[in-house]
């Protein structure tokens, strides 16, 4: 997401709309003025690089100017609420290009499906780094209910495409329960990936994932007669040599390992 992207060189041009001082008119001489949404989007896009790359609080409207190649004042005009509206222009774009990547086109096993959402997911957040952690860490001087509502909303539609992946219409509270759980855990393991280094590779994070929705939703069906079913529905869709159904034979070994131990 390059903020240069929507830049293009041109000959220099005089004082117009999104003029300013001759200071700042001989720095954005080179670019071309842009039509209102075109620049509108291309503040939006330089914005959310700045906020990827360090915490909200850092980034002040003047960065946004500077990477953009325009005037604080031309920033203002696009963004009457200031650093606040641009930030929750930025996020909104952020929650929407995360929730795109909740959709996959692979056919597949209920275990492949969710493997695939897991890895456009770390992609986003291997992109997006620093905004990522300070977004779901909460705390920022620019949080305020309208962020934290683009968020919920971000994890709402987790939980109905998780769901839509395992075939259930509406689910009960315990299923709900334990998708909304699941959902929490990939993102305190996304949390922890990225302040240990990156130092699990995506591919081996993403197959613990896998397995801990397995887990999960074992321990869930011993106590929900619907998870139940959603259990037996996705061993008996799962290949043999699959990850949902090598897990549970790896626990019913240990299952057995314990028995003969107490015995």
């Amino acid at each position: 997401m390059a903020a240069s992207a929507a830049l293009t060189p041109e000959s220099p041009t005089p004082a117009g709309p999104e003029g300013g001082s001759e200071t700042g008119r001989s720095r954005r001489a080179g670019y071309r003025r842009l039509p209102v949404q075109q620049r509108r989007e291309q503040l939006i896009s330089v914005a959310l690089e700045l906020f990827s790359s360090r915490p909200p609080e850092e980034v002040s409207l003047d960065d946004v100017a500077e990477a953009a190649g325009a005037s604080r004042p031309l920033v203002y005009r696009y963004f009457t609420g200031g650093k606040q509206q641009l930030y929750e222009a930025a996020l909104r774009s952020a929650a929407e290009e995360l929730i795109s990547r909740f959709s996959i086109t692979t056919a597949g096993t209920p275990s492949s499906q969710l493997a695939a959402v897991l890895d456009s997911y770390f992609s986003f957040v291997a992109e997006h780094d620093t905004g990522y952690g300070a977004l779901l860490r909460g705390g920022s001087v620019v949080e305020t209910a309208r962020t934290s509502a683009i968020v919920d909303e971000v994890r709402r539609v987790a939980l109905r495409r998780t769901l839509r992946y395992l075939g259930v219409r509406e689910a009960g509270p315990r299923l709900t329960l334990l998708v909304r759980s699941w959902i929490s855990v990939v993102e305190a393991a996304s949390l922890s990936w990225l302040d240990e280094g990156r130092q699990i590779p995506p591919e081996s994070l993403r197959d613990w994932l896998v397995d801990e929705f397995v887990a999960m939703t074992a321990a869930t069906a011993v106590h929900d007669e619907q998870t139940a079913r959603v259990l037996e529905l996705l061993l008996a869709l799962e290949a043999p040599d699959g990850p949902a159904v090598a897990l549970t034979e790896r626990l019913r070994e240990v299952r057995a390992l314990r028995r003969r131990a107490a015995g």
